[in-house]
């Protein structure tokens, strides 16, 4: 029996050989809204005062609204207590800052076209035709450009839905004609291009861009994506959203899912829905940020980026000369890998665009992990993990200010991996 199923919240005090147990009530499972008995609430800077996230003790997960949290707590939480595990407030998040460079500027595909996918080596494994075939990518971030000539091939079809008929939810998941992926914030199959953000297909780009369709050359390039959006067009969501979309590409089959977007609001619900995909074998890559921040010496915290779960890489970002970007987050605990991040040119609605961020950072790195699934679909998620954090480049006189030190190579990571899964 699982004990978070228990009625009663128990502290046993060792010394005294005492239990003490607690009733369970909404106020505890609702500690945020009873700031005394709520340790996490000094981060809990924003919240939306009529949303709200509810774990079950079944496992589920749902959003609820209501007036208030007085009202929610009369009305919902109070007539099912014993089902519930943890309610919090829903919380807004957003995408990472970045910043869109000009055509016009001195940019162009001769001097930075695919300088990331060089040095880490990815050709390494293309030349072997190991190239991500078999493994689902999800994008948890903006809308994806799904018509893009070099994303459009690389969708995963939910067969399910297309062999359906329209209007249809044939699948069972509760959404309805989800061919490809699903707009969680304008509850729809999928997002309205935008031109403005075009931050989700960027990021996809970089994962899985078909090589054969266009000058970006994909990590990852015949991996499958799942596109899902939580964003607004203005680069805005929610924690609630943010965990829904994760669910839903766990749901669909992803084995790496890229989180290019965080903030400073801690939630525990988040944590936990992350840490349920390590139980599935997925790997959550996230950016580190781009606020400047060392974790190490400044109070400030992103998350996701700093759970620091054992299914989970947090990617700082580099430059073409091989020093950590100066914009990136850092830690030497709390963030592992360096990959590139500055001039990266991707796939944008209508052509292609460069932009800065750890953003950019982390899809290197979750192309990286398909490639290597790809060539041993039998490896453990910390078999994978593995082989990417223990063979990064360190460049003498540049070490980065991550727990590995350095920054990706492909080479040596998919090597490892095929010494550890023969």
């Amino acid at each position: 029996m699982d004990v978070r199923s228990f009625p009663l919240l128990c502290i046993i005090v060792l010394h005294l050989g005492l239990t003490a147990c607690t009733q369970k009530t909404s106020k505890t499972v609702f500690s945020e809204n009873n700031p005394q008995n709520s340790p996490g609430s000094s981060c809990a800077t924003q919240k939306i005062e009529n949303r709200f996230l509810v774990e079950w003790e079944n496992g589920n997960f749902t959003v609820e609204t209501a007036a208030n949290a007085d009202v929610f707590t009369a009305e919902f939480i109070e007539p099912q207590l014993e089902k519930i595990r943890h309610v919090e407030f829903d919380k807004p998040i957003q995408l990472f800052d970045h910043q869109l460079i000009p055509a016009s500027d001195t940019l162009s595909e001769t001097d930075f076209g695919n300088w990331g996918q060089t040095v880490t080596n990815a050709a390494y494994a293309w030349n072997q035709g190991v190239k991500g075939q078999g493994v689902l990518v999800a994008v948890v971030d903006a809308g994806v450009d799904y018509s893009h000539p070099q994303l459009r091939t690389r969708l995963a079809e939910n067969l399910a839905e297309i062999n359906g008929k329209p209007g249809v939810d044939d699948d069972g998941n509760g959404l309805i004609d989800d061919y490809y992926g699903w707009d969680f914030n304008g509850k729809q199959p999928a997002p309205p291009v935008s031109s403005t953000n075009v931050h989700g297909s960027h990021v996809a780009g970089i994962i899985l861009a078909d090589h054969t369709q266009g000058s970006v050359k994909g990590m990852a390039p015949k991996a499958g994506l799942i596109p899902v959006n939580f964003m607004d067009p203005a680069g805005g969501g929610t924690i609630g959203d943010a965990i829904l979309s994760i669910r839903y590409a766990a749901s669909r089959g992803a084995k790496i899912i890229n989180a290019s977007w965080g903030g400073s609001q801690c939630s525990t619900s988040l944590k936990n829905a992350i840490a349920e995909l390590g139980t599935q074998g997925i790997l959550f890559v996230a950016a580190s940020g781009n606020e400047y921040i060392d974790f190490d010496r400044d109070y400030r915290q992103m998350f996701p980026a700093v759970f620091n779960l054992s299914n989970q890489i947090t990617v700082a970002a580099t430059s073409s000369n091989e020093y950590l970007t100066d914009f990136s987050n850092r830690s030497y605990t709390l963030v592992h890998i360096g990959a590139p991040g500055s001039n990266i040119m991707s796939t944008v609605p209508g052509g292609v665009g460069w932009l800065d961020g750890t953003s950019m950072a982390a899809p290197f790195v979750s192309g990286a992990a398909a490639l290597l699934w790809s060539d041993r679909p039998t490896a453990t998620l910390d078999q994978v993990k593995t082989a990417l954090l223990t063979t990064v480049d360190v460049i003498p006189g540049k070490e980065y200010k991550v727990s590995t030190r350095g920054r990706l190579n492909v080479q040596k990571a998919l090597d490892k991996l095929r010494s550890l899964v023969p």
